[in-house]
């Protein structure tokens, strides 16, 4: 195929809500511009776009597609991705190496909360968004309310550049008003007859091309100051102006579709391939260290590999934006995330499934290659072993589950599998917690890690289970405690024998150094001669103070002590979770000449600390989050209801952005499948984000309950 320059590049991502039609828009797009001759059919499960299998037997969109359009001697690669929210890694990805956004709206719902999601991700990016109202034929058709919402949301930036004739099932002509034309359309689509706007129509059409043209003339002094002396722009001032405010961000079109019937899909291509600014007209990527990646075919070559992707019969695709430079066939590039050479044999251009063979892609143009031997997501390939681009920035896991394998010694199987599914969807998160001992997985929702499931059972043929995740709780203490331990053993020979006294309190950050503590009705005096400040894997400190005096142990054996104690830090005495904040004073004890030895003092160390912590009123900490649910206003009561019930502590109410958004503190053994309640309470229109915020206290019958259930465990091993 054809070799398209960085000015006649246009890189969008598809965004929309569940059932908007942007699956069905691309096929148009692609059937419009000659990529395809006949259009595929999402209930047939013909379409270029969701053609994977998983994807047809959901009937819906779950991983990004790559696609291209050729229309007026340019290149529009538009990426389709998923419009549910456990799938918004998809998103996320295709916003960073794309310069605009195209958001379907389905004309029967105007904003809903998809549209509200994807516009979340577009804003944190700054990328320019295109708002296309699609469906305009549907019986419940309403452009004018899905008109308002987008007004109602996203303000001043709204300019509408078209507006429909008869929109519902009588919907056949769309009048222009950056060109004031009218397209009508034959009644089941095809090529359309552009005529001058009628009469009966002329009033409302020159009211909003009025408005656009102020809006056009707002982004370019140049074109401000030729408004005020002409009172007017021209077509192709227009234009400019247009692509300027898309450039600074600063206008949103809004246009409208039937894409099923292919009304209004060229117009919009051609609104594209004029208007849409080029890569090169974007502001410049920078690296890890901040140097600027400018977008021009000139200098070192770099690409940014923003989606892998594993086929049967094919192996690893990985799929790439072109940041700078020339990429030709048969190129060398070091692979600057782990320092090793690649050569790029083979270059594509991507239509979902369809592969068409390049010889070389330019700055800004997005392709594909293929069996590269160290290259994941987020890798980047450059000419130059200095440059390196940041990772993206996915969302934290919402929904976590513990995972088994149901035939024994799978588990090799099941890590290989697991590292390949992360690596093609890095919002797939897997840790193996020792801790734990579960392998756990973590993911934007439970419809998202049925489909790791759905992959493991059907790509790569290993059984496994869901089970409940364990929580990784904290043990600690609240006041001071004194023990003393013996470890004797004489069998024959050498024996075994070390003597510890200790008392231990909770650690404070700052508190001063001891003197004297009070405990067992009487006052110990202590002597610090040193101690050791360890910083915890697992969080908080643990300070081991050595006050022996007089030799009653000698110091050799007090990193054996340490030890003894640390083993039992990592297994805690009340359920066998991680101990943390304590301070340890080792005063006394007692040796023996020849029996003494390294293990009797890290024993009798262990089984002194063990006793200690039950007397020192110990006490179990969870996890606890920082949650924020943005919720429609006619669902708050429930939603609170909910948060109540799961022990939350509300932090504050709001609204924003046409949602009332709680935040709330709440325990994460309490979050198990939040996000499958959440949307069964609110129709699928609520959202969530959760993010770890500290260790607190559970309630004393919690507590009571999990010793209880720690020791039947135990009783039962």
């Amino acid at each position: 195929m054809k070799t398209y320059q960085t000015n006649q590049v246009k890189n969008i991502t598809l965004l929309g809500n569940s059932g908007s039609g942007k699956t069905t828009l691309a096929e148009s797009l692609l059937l419009a511009g000659g990529v395809i001759s006949r259009k595929g059919d999402v209930d047939q499960k013909t379409t270029a776009s969701d053609f994977r299998e998983i994807e047809q037997e959901n009937q819906r969109s779950i991983y990004s597609t790559v696609l291209y359009s050729e229309y007026n001697d340019k290149k529009v690669n538009f990426l389709d991705v998923p419009g549910a929210d456990d799938f918004i890694g998809s998103v996320v990805s295709s916003l960073r190496v794309t310069d605009v956004a195209l958001m379907v709206i389905n004309s029967q719902n105007g904003v809903e909360v998809g549209t509200e999601i994807h516009q979340r991700f577009t804003e944190k990016y700054n990328k320019p968004v295109i708002y296309v109202i699609n469906k305009c034929d549907h019986d419940h058709a309403n452009f004018e309310k899905s008109l308002e919402s987008l007004k109602e949301r996203f303000g001043t930036k709204i300019a509408q550049l078209q507006f429909p004739v008869n929109a519902g099932p009588s919907f056949d002509s769309i009048v222009d008003v950056l060109q004031m034309k009218m397209y009508k359309y034959p009644k089941d689509g095809g090529k359309p007859t552009v005529t001058d706007v009628p009469d009966e129509l002329k009033d409302r059409a020159i009211e909003l091309h009025g408005e656009l043209v102020e809006k056009a003339a707002e982004n370019d002094e140049t074109l401000m100051e030729l408004f005020f002396e002409n009172d007017s722009l021209t077509e192709d001032e227009m234009r400019k102006g247009i692509t300027s405010g898309l450039i600074e961000n600063g206008i949103s079109p809004v246009l409208c579709t039937s894409a099923e019937k292919d009304m209004g899909v060229e117009r919009l291509l051609q609104f594209m391939t004029n208007v849409f600014p080029s890569p090169c007209d974007m502001e410049a990527e920078k690296t890890v260290d901040d140097q600027e990646i400018k977008c021009v075919p000139s200098g070192d070559t770099t690409l940014l590999v923003f989606k892998s992707e594993y086929e049967p019969h094919i192996g690893e695709i990985n799929y790439f934006k072109v940041l700078s430079g020339t990429l030709t066939e048969g190129m060398d590039l070091i692979n600057n995330s782990n320092r090793t050479k690649e050569r790029l044999s083979q270059l594509f251009a991507v239509a979902g499934k369809t592969r068409s063979k390049v010889d070389k892609l330019f700055a800004g143009d997005i392709g594909a290659t293929v069996k590269l031997k160290n290259t994941k997501a987020d890798n980047t390939l450059s000419s130059n072993s200095n440059i390196e681009m940041a990772p993206t920035d996915y969302p934290e896991a919402k929904f976590r589950t513990a995972i088994k394998t149901l035939t024994e010694g799978d588990e090799e199987k099941l890590g290989e599998a697991l590292t390949r599914i992360h690596e093609a969807d890095p919002t797939v998160t897997v840790e193996y917690s020792r801790e734990l001992k579960q392998i756990i997985l973590g993911g934007q929702g439970e419809h998202h890690l049925k489909l790791v499931k759905w992959h493991l059972d059907n790509t790569y043929k290993v059984e496994t289970e869901f089970v409940a995740p364990r929580i990784p709780y904290r043990e600690t203490i609240t006041k001071i405690a004194q023990a003393d331990y013996r470890h004797k053993k004489q069998s024959g020979g050498s024996g075994q024998f070390g003597e510890v006294y200790m008392i231990i309190e909770p650690y404070h950050e700052g508190a001063p150094d001891p003197t004297v503590f009070k405990a067992n009705g009487k006052d110990i005096k202590v002597s610090v001669r040193n101690k050791d400040e360890i910083n915890l894997d697992w969080g908080g400190k643990l300070l081991f103070y050595n006050c022996i005096v007089g030799g009653s142990i000698d110091a050799r054996f007090l990193p054996a002590i340490l030890k003894g104690i640390m083993a039992k830090m990592e297994e805690g005495p009340l359920t066998g979770s991680y101990a943390r904040d304590i301070r340890v004073f080792i005063y006394d004890g007692k040796m023996h000449p020849v029996d003494s030895n390294e293990i009797s003092f890290k024993l009798a160390g262990r089984n002194a600390f063990r006793e200690a912590f039950k007397n020192a009123g110990p006490k179990i900490m969870e996890p606890v989050y920082d949650v924020e649910v943005l919720v429609p206003g006619d669902r708050m009561g429930d939603v609170m209801s909910d948060l109540q019930g799961r022990r939350a502590i509300v932090q504050g109410m709001s609204s924003e952005k046409g949602f009332e958004k709680i935040s709330a503190k709440v325990p994460l053994a309490e979050m198990n499948k939040y996000s499958t309640a959440l949307s069964s309470l609110t129709g699928g229109r609520a959202m969530y984000s959760m993010k770890f915020d500290e260790y607190a206290p559970v309630p004393p019958d919690i507590q009571e309950q999990l010793l209880k259930a720690y020791e039947a465990e135990e009783a039962e091993d």
